[in-house]
Formats: C-alpha cells, sequence, structure tokens
C-alpha cells in the first residue's frame, strides 16, 4: 500500500499559549492520539526558533508514533501564530529536519488563520472570521486568498476582544469626566477590576501584553449590555465591524460558507445577534455554518489532503507553503494590505484518541497574523 493509504499524519497548531501536536490516520484523517505542550516556542532574531520548535515536536511525535511505528509519515502540516512574518527560520529548517527525523517529503507550512480555515470549513470557498483578542477575516474562492484585518489592536482587529475591551474602557473613562457618551455601569465595573479610573492610565500604559488587558474587559461590556445602552452599542458596532471584514473576505460566488471561530464568539446573543444581523446585510450570497473544528483539526486536514494529493486550498507566499511531491506554484493572495474593493464589485494535555478540537483561537491566540 501508498504511504498516503498505510502511513499517518501529522498536524501541529503552535501559538501564544503553547504546541498541540495530533497524530493521524493518513487515509481517513481520524485522529488517533494528541499532546500539548503549554509552553509557547520561543522568537528571536531569525523569528519562530526552528530549534526550540523542534525540541518540543520530535520527542512528542516520537511518543505519539511509538504504539504503530512501523507506520510511514506521509504528511506533515504545521500551523503556527506569526507564520507570515516570523517563519523564515521555520521554512527553511523543517523540511530536512522532518526528512531526516521521518523520512517524510510532503510538508505544509500554514499562518494559523489557514489552519483556522481548513479547521471550520475543510476545503470549501468561503470566508473565516478568528476572533479572541485580536481579530482577522480570511477567506477563499480556492483560487486565491482574500484577508482582511488582523493587523493588530493599534491598527486593526476591529471588533475583536481588544477593540471592545478599549471601547468599554473609554466609555467608563467618558463617565468618569462627565463627557457625552460615558456608561456610568463600565465605569463601575472597571474601578472594581483596575481601581480608580484616574490610575488606570497607570496600570495600563506601561504593560507590554496591552491588547490582553483590553480584551479582558470585553466580558464586562457583554456582562452590562443587558441593562446599559452605552455597552449594547459598543457589540453593535463590534457586530458591523466583524461583519464588514467578512464581507470584504467573502468570495463573490453564491453559495459560500461564513463560519466564526474562536474565543470572542462566546460573548453570546449581546454580540451574536448584531453580528447576525449585519452578516444578512452585507454578505446576503453567503451562508453561516458552525465551524466543523479547530486550527489543530485543519492542520490534520491539510496533512491528510497532501497526503493523498487532493489539497485544494491555494499556496500562496505569505500565507501557505508547500513542500515535497504536491507542492506547485504559489499564486499570490488577491488582498495582503492592498485594500478591499469596493462594496458593489464583483471579487472573484494527552489524551489517547482525542479528536483535537478544542476551543479554537482562544483569545491571545487570534490576532495581527501577516502584520
Amino acid at each position: 500500500m501508498s504511504e498516503a493509504a498505510s502511513g499517518v499524519v501529522v498536524g501541529v497548531d503552535s501559538g501564544g499559549s503553547g504546541l498541540r501536536i495530533a497524530l493521524a490516520d493518513a487515509a481517513t484523517g481520524a485522529v488517533l492520539e494528541t499532546v500539548v505542550s503549554r509552553e509557547p516556542v520561543r522568537t528571536g532574531p531569525g523569528g519562530i526558533s526552528a530549534a526550540h520548535f523542534l525540541e518540543q515536536v520530535l520527542p512528542a511525535v516520537a511518543a505519539l508514533r511509538r504504539p504503530d511505528g512501523a507506520r510511514p509519515v506521509a504528511a506533515v502540516a504545521v500551523g503556527a501564530a506569526g507564520m507570515a512574518t516570523l517563519g523564515d527560520e521555520l521554512r527553511a529548517e523543517l523540511p530536512g529536519a522532518f526528512a531526516d527525523a521521518w523520512g517524510v517529503r510532503r510538508l505544509a507550512l500554514a499562518a494559523d488563520a489557514v489552519t483556522a480555515y481548513a479547521g471550520a470549513l475543510g476545503q470549501r470557498p468561503g470566508v473565516v472570521v478568528a476572533g479572541g483578542t485580536g481579530l482577522i477575516a480570511l477567506g477563499t474562492d480556492l483560487t486565491s486568498w482574500r484577508r482582511a484585518d488582523g493587523w493588530g489592536h493599534l491598527l486593526g482587529d476591529c471588533g475583536s476582544g481588544a477593540w471592545i475591551g478599549r471601547a468599554g474602557l473609554e466609555a467608563a473613562m467618558r463617565a468618569h469626566d462627565g463627557r457625552r457618551g460615558g456608561s456610568a455601569a463600565l465605569l463601575a465595573r472597571a474601578e472594581k477590576l483596575f481601581g480608580p479610573a484616574s490610575g488606570l492610565p497607570g496600570v495600563l500604559y506601561p504593560r507590554t501584553d496591552r491588547p490582553a488587558v483590553l480584551a479582558s474587559f470585553a466580558p464586562e461590556v457583554a456582562h452590562c449590555a443587558a441593562g446599559d445602552p452605552v455597552a449594547a452599542g459598543i457589540l453593535a458596532r463590534a457586530g458591523a465591524h466583524i461583519a464588514e471584514a467578512a464581507e470584504a473576505a467573502c468570495p463573490a460566488e453564491p453559495g459560500a460558507q461564513v463560519a466564526l471561530t474562536g474565543g470572542l464568539f462566546k460573548m453570546g446573543e449581546s454580540l451574536l445577534a448584531p453580528l447576525r444581523t449585519a452578516l444578512a446585510e452585507l454578505v446576503p450570497r453567503a451562508r453561516t455554518v458552525e465551524p466543523a473544528g479547530d486550527p489543530l483539526a485543519g492542520a490534520v486536514t491539510l496533512a491528510s489532503a497532501l497526503a493523498a494529493g487532493t489539497l485544494r486550498l491555494p499556496e500562496d507566499p505569505a500565507l501557505l507553503r508547500l513542500f515535497g511531491v504536491g507542492a506547485h506554484q504559489a499564486v499570490p493572495s488577491a488582498q495582503v494590505g492592498g485594500g478591499a474593493p469596493g462594496r458593489d464589485e464583483a471579487r472573484p494535555g494527552r489524551g489517547r484518541k482525542g479528536n483535537g478540537m478544542d476551543a479554537a483561537a482562544e483569545s491571545g491566540h487570534t490576532g495581527a497574523e501577516g502584520a
């Protein structure tokens, strides 16, 4: 039997909270076992450290393969936060390292937004909005990729947890000052969390993790939304921003699918209701669906398709690089920082038998990929 029929594949999801690794049957994509490391891969002058990545992945995969060690590794797919801008060292070293360790030649190196897409929608045309502390929308018509937002909390991530939290804290400070647009309810929640409002700049500005601190206030905005029109208005604007990102990245063809993935969308109806309304208005041609799986499931999907020669998602220099058999000419993204078209334009821990489908894009894992 061929490697694709008799072998296994490896999927890796690397982000700010650590590494998740899955071993799956190459023919079916069924996950056999998973392992989790809570140690994030370090970054250095060369970007994401290939040496630190391999220090964690190689022993973990060796342990996963021990019960089925005779089965060859047919393909590997790695999804990593920061792959687009910080992945040069991984792209230079991982193909040779995996070939030496496992004899595998088929490798996909992807931005975490791509594995989020593959986990949520598989290889169908559509758009996935991944929301947590940050927010990015990624869509494809299976010819090229379209990306919207994901530019970080200073330049974008509109509608994200950090955006909602910042807007809520601004409303709190307006109430503190007696300016219009303030919310006494949000001021009370802010002071309960952070102390006196006058001291908030000193609490927030020195922090190196400001996006996460801002996002920590987003649940407070949701908590107040039922009885506070200012908080409700913030979430309504967030829903509109999220829908605008989906519109910009969604392929023009009728029947495209929209999936929402990440911890942001666990905030409840105070965010989801205005978001559904905005999606119906801005992307009426698309159908909103529940995501099938998370970024680790997406890495397994990529690896299984690469092993079988059935990968349909387009290669892209920044978002999805293929190595070995099955690799093809990269097609540039339709939009990577080039601006969205107008609305009326046509737009082309470790457990046995785990399914690797934890909550996708946890807060802090989804953000400015490729920015």
